[in-house]
């Protein structure tokens, strides 16, 4: 999975389907998933002693890092979750084959010590670390490794998040132990980056139906990472606790909690007050929050440039894998013409400059500009750069001409007017909204925005014309390139596939097997460029910009903290466990030592949302869109 991205990550091959859970609960419902079935775990010390339970004094001394987020968790079971947060979460619960460097991002050992492939490079064999443990005191070895991937390949429910990984496995065994086998059908670029998180078989095994299980019942969880989840509470905040037989060595931290914030402006005025100890935002900072917190007494903002790119989608026309469409995206859409009019309205610059307030980079290729080997820019002739004159006359050619009023009406006599998700909880879909208002209505076309809490069930609906969209892009770019072919289009309509909008291209298709199964890095390189020209071109995802990373911490609670990269990098949301695990507590007097920063572990903070109703309701394993995937 990605950190991503969200997120952002690499996956290969075709996506298995997802079955729709359709909840009426619907909007936010965090979905935190967790083991097999018990109570939850005991409140945080400052807490429980709110209530008037009595608090040991070991609880008093304890280091607990918080982190205020601006989004929910999908799915605790790493089978199903896509979100960002999610699939954080996963990185710190569960040790993965492979690692990438918080210095550079080359790939470095993890569960796997070392890794070697056949000549013709069909047979990959792993050697598995012999110093990791369960946190039950079970060893992880190589037949948790096999069985993870096996139950991927023979179950859909299993392959729901990443089972693209493993479409082009033929065999995965475990001879011994320490050693891990996979056999491919056909080469495979990916198998140094097979971002799956490894479980222990001796739990998971007692799963019955892998689409439905969302690991959310029973406390602590059992994992191998550098932290174990102890408690879990939908749309308000996870714990995990240090998980001191970490085979790289403990955290300094010994507790982690990320609390859920919906008002990322109350999130901010946690930090300030000491509440939290770092802020992530939604998904970074808004220019007027960084600068606000700038200069502030125990406060450092941190910023590099972001894993993220921000872009416009078009509904291409919602349709399913088995040839059934749905929706009710605009049919003008379906113009490649009328979509080329509605980016070329839209100014890059003005984004950048006037939203972002340069906190970003003007948007070009799909790949952020931050992975060099794969970043990509359309040739002067190929751009669509901002343009409205030219924009008028591509929406003239189409048939789509200005009525007495100005108003384009297509030859229905309906006028042009598009709906366009829009997440409540990001400024930033709000501010550019008014300007594609703005842009789009001297050309003569209506935009009505659809800021929604949950954008989800209409997007996986295909009930929508456009949608702010967003993905974290991981080292390997497998993944986010794959969420555009044929193949991760959902199985049938009722069901829910990989796909990020329903895009489905034979061309694009071909370049996508090709680079999967190419392994020189250059030519793989190449043809990655040339699946983005291809997406460029075809005008159904306008990328407007890359975001850097904006973010801040309390330097009274947190002394140290790993970016990725180390220089000029984030900290939330990385290709790995590195900040986190990294993280030194301040010595401030105990204000990093479970007092100041712990105060909003568990209970009602201000600012924070609650739905303290949608906890016993069935997880809902839904497509995450923009700022929610990784």
């Amino acid at each position: 999975m990605n950190t991503h991205d969200q997120h952002g990550r690499g996956r290969t091959g075709p996506r298995l389907r997802r079955t729709r859970l359709l909840a009426a609960a619907g909007a936010a419902a965090l979905v935190l998933t967790a083991g097999l079935a018990s109570p939850l775990a005991p409140a945080s010390p400052q807490a429980r002693a709110a209530e008037g339970a009595q608090v040991t004094q070991a609880e008093k001394g304890k280091k607990v890092l918080t982190v205020a987020v601006a989004q929910s968790v999908d799915s605790l079971s790493p089978f199903l979750a896509g979100r960002l947060l999610s699939t954080s979460v996963h990185r710190l619960m569960y040790e993965y084959l492979t690692n990438y460097d918080p210095k550079d991002a080359h790939v470095v050992p993890a569960l796997a010590t070392e890794w070697e492939p056949s000549p013709d490079k069909l047979t990959w064999t792993y050697t598995i670390r012999s110093d990791s443990k369960w946190s039950d005191g079970q060893q992880a070895t190589a037949e948790d490794a096999a069985w993870t991937l096996n139950k991927m390949m023979t179950d859909e429910g299993a392959a729901t998040s990443n089972g693209n990984f493993v479409t082009n496995f033929a065999e995965v065994t475990a001879p011994s132990p320490t050693k891990l086998v996979i056999r491919l059908k056909k080469p495979q670029a990916t198998m140094t980056a097979l971002d799956v998180p490894i479980v222990p078989k001796h739990i998971w095994e007692k799963v019955d139906d892998f689409s439905k299980f969302n690991n959310d019942k029973s406390f602590p969880i059992v994992g191998n990472g550098p932290f174990v989840l102890t408690d879990y509470k939908p749309d308000s905040y996870v714990r995990l606790k240090a998980n001191k037989d970490f085979w790289r060595g403990a955290p300094k931290f010994d507790e982690l909690v990320f609390r859920y914030y919906k008002d990322q402006d109350a999130a901010v005025a946690a930090l300030r007050k000491g509440e939290v100890s770092f802020v992530a935002g939604s998904p970074a900072l808004t220019p007027a929050q960084a600068a606000s917190l700038k200069g502030e007494k125990d406060i450092r903002v941190n910023e590099g440039p972001g894993r993220r790119f921000y872009a416009l989608a078009t509904n291409p026309g919602a349709q399913a894998r088995n040839g059934k469409k749905f929706g009710d995206g605009h049919p003008s859409l379906l113009d490649e013409r009328v979509r080329h009019a509605l980016f070329m309205a839209v100014d890059r610059k003005t984004i950048v400059d006037k939203v972002f307030q340069g906190h970003a980079v003007e948007g070009r290729g799909y790949i952020p500009p931050r992975y060099s080997t794969y970043f990509w820019e359309p040739s002067a002739s190929q751009e669509l750069a901002y343009d409205p004159a030219k924009a008028a006359e591509l929406l003239d050619q189409a048939g789509y001409q200005a009525d007495a009023d100005g108003k384009r009406v297509g030859k229905d006599g309906k006028p042009l007017n598009y709906r366009v998700l829009c997440h409540a909880t990001d400024p930033n879909d709000k501010a550019i909204g008014k300007y594609l208002q703005e842009w789009w209505g001297e050309l003569g076309i209506g935009a009505t925005i659809d800021c929604l809490d949950n954008v989800t069930d209409p997007w996986l609906a295909g009930k929508y014309d456009l949608a702010f969209d967003g993905w974290s892009v991981n080292p390997d770019p497998d993944y986010v390139l794959s969420i555009h072919t044929c193949a991760a289009l959902p199985a049938t309509p009722k069901d829910t596939g990989a796909t990020d909008n329903f895009i489905c291209d034979k061309t694009y298709d071909e370049l996508y097997a090709r680079q999967l199964a190419e392994y020189d890095p250059a030519e793989r390189a190449n043809l990655v460029k040339q699946m983005e020209s291809r997406l460029y071109d075809l005008g159904y995802m306008n990328v407007m910009a890359y975001p850097n990373a904006v973010e801040a911490y309390r330097t009274d609670q947190i002394e140290s903290i790993t970016t990725m990269p180390a220089k000029a990098g984030n900290i939330y949301g990385q290709d790995g466990y590195w900040s986190w695990w990294s993280a030194v507590p301040a010595d401030s007097g105990g204000s990093s030592g479970g007092s100041t920063s712990t105060g909003v572990v568990v209970g009602i903070v201000a600012g924070v949302v609650v739905l303290g109703g949608l906890a016993g309701l069935f997880a809902m394993r839904r497509r995450a869109t923009a700022e929610e995937r990784e």
